[in-house]
């Protein structure tokens, strides 16, 4: 019972913690034993009974996978990414913005923009730049003329078009950061004397990215993908139609298609291991908790006192304040030096 007594006069904070029992859960241990077999058996079959020349092809797939032909299509496949999303990026900040202008004609503009490229395939779209030299074959202005298939390669109206589609998802990824702040941080700043662009830069934005970092990361996992389709322009540098080619020559697909796999999962691992610390980072403060502060005075429960008890009490503090008697007969304790009105010092 003194152990017990002893225990129940502890603070809250100093108490054992609770001991849990975790839960068991079979099925889920029968599932997971299940998947680690088929995958077993499936890695198993891959690089034994269809690893050879007529299956997977393990050999070839290993003399190609650092070609230079390949290593080449790799970085027009990175170059195409990077100019793409600079350009998605930047057009998507001006469509958003517009998307919340109250100018009624600039919001439209933008509202059809949207309308169009969200509308139509990301196929089609490279297939009509890719015919655009065939619609407008010399720009003339004044006696200067231009040729527009000198003028943009097929390198240049594939990264058109990839980032002109790009830019309409762009548009609402970031409009949709731009909403999720406070109305009252704009108008906070815009008490302190900030103008527009500050406030963008400065207060609405960073808060922003919070929400904008996330989808924008996997637009550009989804945009490496999406280079594969540059052909339709048409432009064959890149890393899948460059393996295809390869593969035209040899007469086999299957290991060029695993090469092209492998350097795809490897810069989209990269990427997803920069977006991760990029959320991190525009993340720190949102959801974190502060530790629990330990109080400076014990604590305990209040108990209930008899009127006798009380009487009590009131005498002993008699006994240690010095005390003074009102014009209507009630009793109250002298303040200490510098008189009643002034308080303790």
């Amino acid at each position: 019972m003194t152990d017990r007594a002893e225990a129940d006069k502890r603070p809250f904070y100093d108490s054992e913690p609770i001991e849990a029992i975790r839960l068991k859960h079979p099925g889920r241990i029968i599932l997971a034993a299940v998947l680690v077999i088929i995958v077993g058996l499936f890695l198993f079959d891959a690089f034994t009974t269809r690893g050879g020349p007529k299956g997977y092809n393990w050999p070839e797939v290993a003399k190609y996978v650092f070609d230079v032909r390949v290593i080449q299509a790799v970085g027009y496949t990175l170059l195409l990414t990077v100019y793409s999303m600079i350009i998605a990026i930047v057009l998507g900040v001006l469509l958003a913005v517009m998307r919340l202008s109250p100018n009624p004609v600039v919001k439209a503009v933008a509202w059809v923009y949207l309308w169009l490229f969200r509308g139509t395939p990301v196929y089609v779209q490279l297939v009509f730049w890719g015919l655009v030299g065939t619609i407008y074959q010399q720009i003339t202005i004044g006696s200067f003329s231009l040729n527009v298939q000198d003028l943009l390669p097929a390198f240049a109206l594939a990264v058109i078009g990839l980032a002109l589609n790009e830019s309409a998802y762009m548009a609402e990824i970031v409009r949709a950061g731009l909403l999720s702040v406070d109305k009252g941080q704009d108008e906070a700043a815009t008490a302190l004397g900030l103008g527009w662009w500050h406030t963008m830069t400065r207060v609405v934005l960073p808060q922003a990215m919070r929400v904008i970092i996330p989808p924008t990361g996997n637009e550009v996992i989804s945009m490496l993908k999406t280079t594969s389709l540059v052909v339709a322009v048409p432009f064959s540098l890149e890393l899948y139609t460059r393996t295809r080619d390869i593969s035209a020559v040899t007469y086999k697909p299957i290991p060029m298609l695993i090469v092209a796999s492998i350097w795809y999962l490897a810069v989209t691992s990269i990427l997803m291991v920069g977006q991760y610390y990029l959320e991190r980072h525009f993340a720190r403060g949102i959801g974190q908790r502060p530790d629990v502060m330990k109080p400076t005075v014990e604590t305990a429960a209040v108990g209930v006192i008899t009127a006798e008890e009380a009487k009590l009490a009131a005498i002993r503090n008699s006994e240690t304040h010095p005390t003074y008697t009102e014009n209507d007969g009630r009793t109250g304790i002298v303040p200490p030096e510098g008189g009643r009105g002034e308080g303790w010092r």
